[in-house]
């Protein structure tokens, strides 16, 4: 019989690949942070011995969500400078209260605090872009968390960098510092078009090509940034990035809202990723996204929940409901983006974007470890009759029991394992009595 570290019983497994598939009464078992078998529960006992062995009667297991795009630290801002416009949003709120109290600390703080909250949603591994990227790995790193750390380029000044040059220097130093973190991976992170010159975004392309790592940009996010593109360069900021190198299979696309059908074709002819926010979409007024014609081209989408200053949530399993009923409402077609091709989208479709799905985004044997336990006994999600249906329609982050990062128990029973709840909940009230001094 084989010793392994852990065996996870469950009433249903979803694998997410292949699509739409459950397993009833299956177990999975773990060893060294690994997938090392999945089989029906008898089965599995009869080869399996396991040093831990935590049992789900009424429970499905999927893999940890992907958070293809937030700001981490942002979460110490949540509820600041709400019900304005994108643009009032940062000229007005943001931008000068990160010039005054941008630090290492606030970093870290923050992004934590984002891990916390992330981590009890279900939620494994997240596409982080902000300043002091260091800093947001150290926080990501003591939470045991995987993390795609955004090394963030942008002209203007601020506490981190003075000038696009230093931003790209130091980002590729942290890399250079933590590439052999097994829980860390890297993208390059020009802010945006309207806030990055052609000079450096073609260093960027240069840079992404030499090391292989994804670029993560906020592209097409309003009407006003593509008025603005037209004004100053001609052209649109999506064939900017095309004339500038930046489109291929390594570009995420955050938001993506306003875009032509020429441009739908586009991202699908360079195998180009959309990361989806809904809900950060629809409370800055920025737009709905085309979802169904994204679907329709072929394009890769994964889900993001922005930072919690322009959603307040960082809950991808909501987000992803919102996904599915906005598709469904603005296509007039209750098929488009049915439960299961949604909760790919939430997992699968984010690791692919990542440059991680050999790795995350799907329970099969050889993957990572980074699984999900959502319990569907509860009298608000019952009764199931389709435990797919029931994870994107019903349930929510309360119902989220069991994560597992890399094969490490990191909440028990709704709980977070290591973590200070209240040491965290006390350093958010001391910024925000700062912030508001």
């Amino acid at each position: 019989m084989e010793s392994v570290d852990t065996i996870i019983d469950a009433r249903w497994v979803i694998p997410v690949e292949p699509s739409g598939l459950v397993l009833d009464r299956h177990s999975i078992a773990i060893g060294d942070g690994r997938i090392l078998a999945i089989a029906p529960t008898d089965q599995l006992h009869a080869s399996c011995d396991g040093a831990s062995h935590v049992v789900l009667p009424s429970h499905a297991l999927i893999p940890g969500l992907v958070n293809l795009h937030t700001h981490g630290a942002m979460t110490l801002l949540r509820g600041y400078g709400d019900d304005v416009t994108l643009m009032e949003w940062l000229r007005n709120y943001i931008w000068p209260v990160e010039t005054r109290f941008m630090s290492p600390a606030f970093v870290r703080d923050g992004t934590m605090l984002a891990c916390a909250e992330m981590l009890r949603s279900g939620i494994t591994c997240f596409n982080d872009m902000y300043f002091f990227p260091e800093s947001a790995a150290e926080a990501a790193v003591a939470c045991g968390m995987r993390a795609a750390i955004g090394m963030i380029v942008i002209e203007m000044p601020s506490p981190y960098a003075s000038d696009a040059h230093d931003y790209l220097a130091k980002g590729l130093a942290t890399r250079d510092a933590l590439r052999d973190e097994p829980l860390l991976s890297f993208c390059l992170a020009p802010h945006a078009p309207y806030t990055v010159s052609d000079a450096t975004l073609e260093r960027v392309a240069v840079y992404a090509a030499e090391l292989d790592v994804p670029v993560h940009t906020h592209v097409h996010e309003s009407e006003d940034e593509i008025r603005d593109s037209l004004t100053h360069h001609g052209v649109r900021p999506l064939a900017r990035l095309e004339r500038l190198g930046l489109l291929g299979p390594g570009l995420i696309a955050v938001h993506a809202i306003h875009l032509e059908p020429h441009e739908l074709a586009l991202l699908a002819q360079y195998g180009s990723s959309v990361a989806h926010c809904p809900s950060s979409n629809l409370k800055l007024a920025s737009g709905i996204a085309q979802i169904p014609n994204m679907l329709a081209h072929g394009i890769n989408i994964g889900i993001g929940t922005d930072g919690a200053a322009s959603n307040n949530r960082l809950d991808v399993l909501n987000e992803t409901r919102i996904a599915a009923l906005l598709a469904k409402g603005t296509s007039g077609d209750a098929s488009t983006l049915p439960a299961h091709q949604a909760l790919a989208m939430a997992t699968i479709g984010g690791a692919k974007a990542l440059g991680l799905d050999t790795r995350i985004g799907s329970l099969i044997a050889g993957k990572s470890a980074d699984i999900a336990a959502i319990d569907l006994s509860a009298m608000e999600v019952a009764p199931c009759y389709d435990p797919i249906s029931d994870l994107i329609y019903a349930a929510g982050r309360e119902h989220v029991s069991h994560v597992w990062v890399n094969g490490r128990l990191c909440v028990r029973d709704g709980a977070l394992v290591e973590l200070d709840v209240r040491e965290l909940q006390t350093r958010a009230v001391q910024w925000r009595d700062r912030i508001r001094a």
